[in-house]
């Protein structure tokens, strides 16, 4: 870290003495104060709940401008990657901080191909669950499970462990997501194939069946290349901080993962574009859209209790940048599969258009955010919406594996261990039974 030339100063009206905090620049972005000895030499905590101004630790893989609709992976802008590279040259740049040359490529992409296979009891693992089990449920047991299979690569501070289980769940992740899904609709499961590529390989495992040879539609495949680039990692959010927080503790990577994959099972996190299909849904049940004008008029009640999905993001105060590339992304998907006439879609799309033209959308910023036009690509593609958040999943789980390996390599690093600011009884004694009232 650089220190700041610059000191901040902390006083107290009581009259207690003040304390210098060092201050510490980033490369780009807010500087930080150093508040590590606050506690020492104050005896008193920060109080910053969802850690909205709180730094968790340093990192060098991912940087957002919320600002200004930036996001950056290892300093590149996510549309040039978008544009220019595959997932695996994505997962690369993420592991190792540099995009792979022609060589280094082919090396990884054959490591990962040739690590898709899953050992066969993972099948039996599956049979425990109900056949209308929700995939997050199947996904976080059979990725937690995978630390049963692999005892080589269980020691999270051997760089070597690191290295090896990296890269098999990456090269898993659409092996067991793929098994999820023909489990839940009682289709045999499809092995990989190691002639494909990553996403075409995922596309064959998911529709393909042993009846007939699968032939992936190049379109699709880069669709879905593109939502896994696009959805690789994003700072330090709550799956993100759960994988590390976690992985502080010592536990075994895929044990880390699992957390990270039970945490963006979440509504509010992975379910997003889960929420945003079945909003779409119930408007069309409505009456689709004959009745939207009724539906944007409950959304701006803030009585309602109806709520718009897929627009705005927390951290992107601007155009969300992903979201441009998977606008396009969807209507590529649409025109290729002959879908401009779908009912839900022609929704989706008289949404959009309100969105990004009325005023009360357009003031506050509410623009169509990438959970919006994933979740609408997924749907054509024919994935059920049960599946999104587990496609959702296996795009971050580099992100997770990234973010875990800088944090074990950081001499800093802590076993995680939040302050809290206690607000109930004091300390009382126990009364016996007959005297209490």
């Amino acid at each position: 870290m650089t220190p700041s030339d610059v000191k901040a100063t902390l006083s107290f009206s009581d009259g207690s003495p003040s304390m210098e905090l060092p201050i510490y620049k980033g490369t780009i972005g807010p500087d930080v104060i150093d508040i590590r000895k606050l506690y020492a030499q104050t005896g008193k905590f920060t109080y910053d709940p969802g850690f909205l101004s709180t730094a968790s630790c340093n990192s060098a893989i991912t940087y957002i401008d919320g600002d200004k609709g930036e996001l950056l992976y290892r300093g590149y802008p996510i549309e040039q990657l978008a544009e220019n590279c595959d997932f695996l040259e994505t997962c690369y740049l993420l592991l190792y901080g540099e995009l792979p040359n022609a060589e280094q490529k082919k090396d990884f992409d054959s490591r990962v191909t040739n690590h898709t296979m899953v050992n066969e009891q993972m099948q039996f693992f599956l049979r425990g669950f109900r056949r209308d089990a929700h995939p997050m449920a199947v996904l976080t047991g059979l990725v937690g499970g995978l630390s049963a299979f692999y005892h080589d690569s269980t020691d999270i501070n051997n760089p070597q462990h690191r290295e090896i289980s990296a890269i098999r769940l990456i090269a898993k992740m659409p092996t067991l997501v793929a098994m999820a899904y023909k489990y839940s609709i009682g289709q045999p499961y499809i092995y990989p194939k190691n002639s494909l590529s990553y996403s075409a390989n995922f596309t064959r495992m998911m529709f393909g069946t042993p009846c007939e040879e699968y032939e992936p539609n190049d379109v699709v495949v880069r669709a879905l290349d593109r939502i896994f680039i696009l959805h690789a990692d994003h700072e330090q959010n709550a799956s993100t901080s759960t994988v590390r927080l976690c992985g502080s503790s010592g536990t075994n990577p895929f044990a880390a993962i699992a957390a990270g994959v039970a945490c963006l099972w979440g509504p509010a996190h992975g379910g997003a574009n889960e929420a945003c299909l079945n909003m779409l849904e119930d408007i069309q049940k409505m009456g689709g859209v004959a009745k939207i004008g009724e539906f944007i008029t409950k959304v701006k009640d803030k009585n309602s209790g109806v709520r718009l999905m897929g627009f705005g993001h927390r951290v992107y105060k601007n155009y969300d940048p992903r979201a441009k590339l998977m606008r396009e992304t969807c209507h590529e998907v649409l025109n290729e599969l002959g879908l401009g006439n779908d009912p839900l879609f022609k929704l989706a799309m008289e949404l959009e258009k309100i969105a990004l033209e009325d005023e009360y959308f357009v003031a506050r910023k509410l623009y169509p955010n990438v959970d919006f036009y994933s979740g609408i690509v997924q749907r054509a593609i024919g994935i059920p919406v049960s599946l999104f958040t587990a496609i959702f999943a296996l795009a971050r789980t580099v992100g997770w594996i990234a973010q875990l390996n800088e944090m074990i390599g950081d001499p800093e690093y802590k076993i995680g261990r939040p302050r809290q600011l206690f607000v109930g009884s004091e300390k009382r004694d126990v009364k016996p039974l007959a005297q209490r009232g």
